[in-house]
């Protein structure tokens, strides 16, 4: 048997707890995000940053700001309001963030999802695909030559 003081297990215990605790913090729910104008407004303006973030490619916030002003995007007031709507857009799963490290630095892209959504990969991984392991006829080689 162990031969431990019952004080030692319970500081083992609550050291355990403690670090298991502080490194899963729960993630933030960004769908309740309020994006501050009405929703048909919140989906005309998330309209024309998709467009804006898939024809320039993986942007940062910064460069995203200034070809959105340039593509002339109606109802964004500020650029903190476009950080607003880029997160409302990134938890209703229209766009995501990625780390990029430069360095010791880290650089933050926002990017589009891919556009075939993953039901349909699964639907067309399910069919069956024509085996190639059959030989050709004779007739088949006769008119290839």
């Amino acid at each position: 048997m162990w031969n431990c003081n019952g004080n030692a297990i319970m500081k083992m215990t609550m050291m355990m707890r403690y670090f298991s605790s502080s490194s899963r913090k729960r993630a933030p729910n960004l769908r309740k995000i309020n994006p501050k104008v009405s929703f048909q407004e919140a989906a005309s303006i998330a309209e024309g940053l998709y467009g804006v973030i898939k024809s320039h490619g993986p942007l940062t916030i910064g460069n995203a700001w200034n070809h959105a002003k340039d593509a002339g995007i109606s109802g964004l007031s500020s650029k903190k309001h476009m950080k607003l709507m880029l997160k409302w857009m990134r938890g209703r799963s229209m766009l995501k963030q990625i780390c990029q490290h430069v360095g010791s630095n880290k650089k933050f892209l926002l990017t589009t999802l891919p556009e075939e959504s993953q039901s349909n990969q699964l639907k067309s991984s399910m069919e069956p695909k024509k085996l190639k392991s059959e030989k050709p006829s004779k007739s088949s080689k006769k008119h290839a030559q």
